[in-house]
């Protein structure tokens, strides 16, 4: 039998190609493989929005990116986090068995205050949710970036504290972090992240992502400009930079353009599969996905239910 993976992608705004090379392309590239989950986890964005009509619009348009980019909704399970009530029950669970300074310890949590995000309950408690996503259907692979590795270490500590105050229940899960693609630099080399406004738009317009190309920032003192010769790194190989870059020395309006081509050929095509997905045809996935999805949950849960004592 095939492995049970799952992933999943916040609907918190415009997907950018961060989100692309740290998340969706490994997935497409995998998923076929395995038993494959992907969820559009609608609760973790609401850390974030508080605008209901832009939730739900962001919401279809995750689904669009994912079939856009090559996913098969009869190869893998699409579905809502919202939709299936089970994992907001199992958070709660998992919080009631970890500390607050276990929680306290968390490198995305500690981030995000550090950049003067709003501290709220949910997103101090984002890793018990996240544990509850992954250990829902007994996964058994996760394709994380390297930054969300604490996350999947986090889960594993969940599961083997349920497992030892209730028996043996949980599989613990591992993280797939592929080489090179582990964190996506921005157009100012930090993390690529809507949070941090540095992003490249994976289904904007041609002008929208060369706006984006153009502002990479670039060191002036240097000969290779470190910031585009590292995203570049997602569409060629070093070998074939070496020459283009060596020959463009120093000339680094050439290079953004060069490197503004390379994901063109990318996108466009793409980009013109998402324009004809319908809002039907992504409320059918959804609405397939959540029958599916619903079901495998609420099996695990009957189990949840009978170790925790709450089944009379």
């Amino acid at each position: 039998m095939k492995k049970r993976l799952l992933t999943g992608l916040q609907p918190s705004g415009a997907l950018h190609l961060g989100n692309y090379f740290g998340a969706l392309k490994p997935f497409v590239d995998l998923y076929k493989d395995y038993d494959s989950h992907l969820m559009v986890v609608d609760y973790h964005a609401l850390t974030t929005i508080k605008e209901p009509s832009l939730l739900r619009q962001n919401t279809k348009d995750v689904v669009r990116d994912y079939l856009a980019a090559g996913v098969d909704p009869n190869e893998a399970i699409i579905f809502k986090q919202s939709d299936v009530p089970e994992h907001t029950e199992l958070a709660w669970i998992f919080e009631c068995l970890v500390t607050v300074p276990f929680l306290e310890l968390a490198h995305a949590y500690k981030d995000k205050v550090a950049k003067g995000l709003e501290a709220n309950a949910g997103l101090f408690n984002y890793p018990m949710l996240m544990a509850a996503d992954i250990l829902l259907y007994d996964t058994e692979v996760v394709p994380v970036g390297q930054d969300q590795k604490q996350h999947v270490e986090y889960t594993r500590e969940a599961a083997n504290k349920f497992n030892l105050a209730y028996g043996d229940t949980f599989t613990a899960p591992q993280e797939m972090i592929l080489e090179g693609v582990g964190v996506i630099p921005g157009t100012d080399g930090a993390k690529m992240s809507k949070s941090y406004k540095n992003t490249i738009p994976l289904f904007g317009s041609k002008e929208e992502v060369q706006k984006a190309v153009m502002s990479i920032v670039t060191d002036s003192t240097g000969e290779r400009p470190r910031n585009v010769y590292s995203i570049h790194k997602l569409f060629r190989s070093e070998a074939e930079l070496e020459k283009l870059y060596e020959e463009n020395k120093g000339s680094y309006k050439n290079l953004k353009e060069a490197l503004l081509n390379d994901i063109e050929a990318l996108i466009a095509p793409m980009r013109e599969k998402r324009a004809n997905i319908t809002d039907e045809q992504v409320k059918s996935v959804l609405r397939d996905g959540a029958e599916k999805a619903r079901e495998r949950a609420s099996a695990k849960m009957i189990e949840i239910h009978k170790k925790i004592g709450v089944t009379l």
